[in-house]
């Protein structure tokens, strides 16, 4: 078991309910990052279903969720053959911090019938950056447990020549030899930087709404971030992500809703 793994696992108390534990490897700046709370979220929703993914996954952010023992309370809406609906609570000291609803099902290996190009050609990653390392006792954990390696352009708001659009490529695996998995895909889809920083924003944008979809199971290797937005506006903006794997096929797309930092 890796210790992504670990730090994601869901152990069944009952039909109904999962003890976890967050990790605190997982903050940045103390709040502990959405996906790697999907993640969690979604390893109890998927042991309790009949089907073996988390095709799409709906989650509000009520409030930031902190390191330590939680638990993860199910009420299954409806199943069938083919797809199971799952509510899924994310609670800690009787509080919710998490809603979600998933839907699940099983995924096969069929060839698409039609696909699409990535929104945003990538350089090679030999030509891709690394964000500088977070100072020795910085609270930003979540940088080691994964590599983002980013388009240059993206990242320009590091030394003040943002883009003036909301915008971040990156490159991205887990630090510890993993390949992806939909738990995994789960964290890359809240992987990148926010986009609005490429905007000309800075500060903490926590994530009110995000909703994903798992499109395929992915190949072994590095995946590749696409993430852009269309519109900022009176403190609010939105986020799309397109995750494509080493094989060049859409394995993940997501959006999400959220405040613009201070900072």
């Amino acid at each position: 078991m890796t210790k992504f793994d670990e730090a994601t696992a869901a152990i069944r108390v009952d039909e109904t309910t999962y003890d976890v534990c967050l990790d605190t490897g997982y903050s940045i700046g103390g709040p502990l990052n959405g996906g790697y709370l999907m993640a969690v979220l979604l390893r109890a929703v998927v042991d309790a279903s009949p089907h073996e993914h988390p095709v799409t996954t709906g989650v509000q952010f009520l409030r930031a969720a902190r390191p330590g023992p939680a638990q993860v309370r199910l009420e299954q809406v409806k199943t069938g053959r083919t797809a199971t609906m799952t509510r899924a609570t994310l609670v800690q000291d009787g509080e919710s911090f998490i809603e979600g609803l998933v839907t699940t099902a099983t995924l096969g290996d069929a060839v698409p019938d039609w696909t699409d190009e990535p929104s945003v050609a990538m350089p090679p990653i030999e030509e891709c950056v690394s964000l500088p390392a977070p100072k020795t006792e910085s609270n930003m954990t979540l940088n080691a447990q994964m590599e983002l390696v980013f388009d240059p352009p993206t990242i320009g708001w590091l030394d003040g020549r943002p883009t003036g659009r909301p915008e971040a490529r990156a490159y991205f695996r887990l630090a510890e030899p993993q390949d992806p998995d939909p738990y995994v895909l789960a964290l890359a889809v809240d992987a990148l930087p926010p986009v609005v920083f490429s905007a000309g924003g800075r500060g903490w944008a926590p994530t009110v709404d995000l909703t994903w979809h798992l499109r395929a199971l992915p190949a072994p290797g590095w995946l590749t971030l696409i993430g852009g937005g269309r519109l900022i506006s009176d403190g609010w903006f939105d986020e799309d992500v397109e995750v494509w794997d080493s094989a060049g096929r859409l394995v993940a797309q997501s959006r999400q809703l959220a405040r613009v930092g201070r900072g």
